[in-house]
């Protein structure tokens, strides 16, 4: 591998590339345009949309009075919402965000030029995008499996594993960064991984005395290294794909990134364990010595989903066969009822109350595991459906080109900015797209375009923009990945009803202790600016998977 200085002689834009390098202006075989691996997989498009078929993609632009920024509105008078209501206010209520997100999108109706149809099918068209339902999908199938193993006494076993490890206080939130980042990296899904590990992990921690904010921002922390380095995550997937990379190499070369980041990481939730005090409950001694053994069996179910998923399994193949298993063992060893996993609740007996899963009760309803893990995450689909709708409108209205164009054509005038500028941008773009596998595919062809016109490796251009959509996407507070285990801890059958207040951590108290995800920026700002682990196009080809 040769790096080239970072110098004039191999800075100025109208160099000649290296080698055989095509230039940043000549048409490319694939990444930034249009681009599918299968049949199946969703298609990532030039404009930074995303559609299950190439020709949808393709719709009227949308004209503002303002011009092309003021398709930005409706994201960011979200964002300004966000901060007011999350920053400020210190509310980190879920629904609210819904309510920021509709004014927003409504707002932005009084700045396009002409008829209002075209703004409104373009909110339908981003709610539409399959990266919205690949999302909403893992947390319906993980809140139902974490759900049914809570039911099953896994959070009891796991207090009693710790009690007899002597796992204290202070190493359990280094201990759930390592073991949640190792979930992430198997299933693939960060989102999935945090909704388990809230869910599960998270109350036994506090319990035992862990800082509740340390410990949610470890469990964040080990998503982001799995979405980071997860050869089946949808964002490694994405990364590869959109910069002419393969996965498997892809993977390799941001192993380095990686540990880099995990180390210190790591070491300081070691420290601040030791210096931040836990929660005080009620009860929550008597729990600890009450705690028993037998729901560590559900270790076998955690397991199922994570060789189902290695195997090659879909995730939602592999949460199935867990989800069953952890039912078969809570049913075969007493760890709960069948109306604690399902149960219809009617007023008045009748032919069907003696089954075991219809109830009497003063209210009519349905209840259970698989009815709580799904039915907290409600409000969290609307709003993202919101949100990929306004990004659609801001791609749409221009003001995405607008933004990338700018860093495009004034800021990234060397090799070294163009890699600072890929680092910024991504970090720009996960502000207002807030669900982490959008951001990504959004701006994909644009760091494709900036790593051509300075021949930047296709592995280092994906690499790049998969840290940084990874890290970012569980830091900001209105993101998709904090917001998801938030809600876990405030649904109607969360956390905080079940444990108390002091189980629920506001999304903007964790945003300074997301360690991996902060060091994984700084990683590559770094490496952006030092030229640390850069090459050049003709160094190495995507068929090329050794590693130097």
């Amino acid at each position: 591998m040769i790096n080239p200085p970072d110098d004039d002689s191999t800075d100025r834009t109208d160099d000649a590339p290296p080698g055989d390098a095509p230039r940043g202006d000549e048409p490319r075989s694939g990444g930034g345009g249009a681009e599918t691996t299968t049949d199946d997989e969703p298609v990532a498009v030039a404009d930074g949309g995303f559609a299950d078929d190439p020709d949808a993609a393709v719709g009227p632009r949308i004209s503002f009075y303002g011009g092309k920024w003021a398709s930005t509105i409706p994201l960011v008078v979200f964002i300004l919402w966000a901060i007011f209501q999350s920053g400020v206010l210190g509310i980190g209520d879920t629904n609210g965000l819904v309510i920021g997100a509709l004014l927003g999108t409504i707002l932005g109706m009084f700045f396009v030029r002409g008829d209002w149809k075209a703004y409104a099918n373009t909110i339908f068209e981003g709610m539409t995008q399959r990266v919205a339902a690949t999302a909403i999908v893992a947390w319906l199938w993980a809140g139902m499996f974490a759900e049914t193993l809570q039911v099953g006494g896994f959070v009891e076993g796991l207090i009693y594993a710790a009690d007899a490890l002597n796992v204290g206080a202070a190493t359990f939130p280094a201990a759930a960064f390592v073991l949640c980042g190792l979930l992430a990296t198997g299933i693939g899904t960060g989102y999935g991984a945090t909704v388990a590990f809230v869910t599960l992990f998270f109350p036994a921690g506090v319990l035992i005395g862990a800082n509740p904010v340390l410990l949610f921002a470890a469990i964040l922390s080990g998503a982001v290294f799995g979405d980071n380095l997860a050869p089946v995550s949808d964002t490694t997937i994405v990364s590869a794909v959109t910069q002419d990379a393969d996965i498997g190499g892809v993977v390799a070369s941001r192993f380095k990134y990686a540990i880099l980041a995990a180390v210190p990481a790591f070491v300081a939730y070691l420290v601040m364990g030791s210096v931040l005090s836990g929660a005080s409950l009620e009860g929550a001694a008597a729990l600890r010595e009450s705690a028993t053994a037998p729901g560590l069996v559900h270790l076998i179910s955690m397991g199922v989903v994570i060789a189902t998923a290695v195997a090659g399994r879909h995730i939602v193949e592999a949460i199935s066969w867990g989800l069953i298993v952890a039912i078969a063992f809570n049913l075969a060893f007493g760890l709960s009822s069948v109306s604690d996993i399902l149960v219809f609740t009617v007023t008045e007996a009748g032919a069907f109350t003696s089954l075991p899963f219809v109830a009497v009760g003063e209210t009519a309803g349905v209840g259970g595991s698989l009815y709580a893990g799904a039915i907290g995450f409600f409000p969290l689909i609307v709003l993202t459906l919101l949100i990929v709708g306004m990004a659609r409108i801001m791609i749409r209205g221009g003001g995405f080109e607008a933004i990338l164009e700018f860093l495009l054509n004034s800021v990234a005038t060397t090799v070294r900015r163009a890699e600072v500028t890929m680092v910024l941008g991504t970090a720009a773009i996960n502000g207002m797209i807030t669900i982490n596998t959008a951001a990504e595919i959004a701006i994909a062809p644009y760091i494709a375009r900036i790593g051509e016109k300075f021949n930047i490796n296709g592995y280092r251009r994906a690499n790049i923009l998969d840290a940084n959509t990874s890290a970012l996407g569980y830091i900001f507070p209105w993101a998709g990945g904090v917001l998801v285990g938030y809600q876990v801890m405030v649904g109607p059958n969360g956390l905080g009803a079940e444990y108390g207040p002091e189980m629920v951590v506001n999304p903007i108290q964790a945003v300074p202790y997301v360690f991996h995800g902060w060091f994984l920026v700084i990683v590559f700002l770094i490496a952006a600016v030092t030229g640390f682990g850069r090459e050049y196009i003709p160094d190495r080809t995507s068929e090329e998977v050794s590693r130097a």
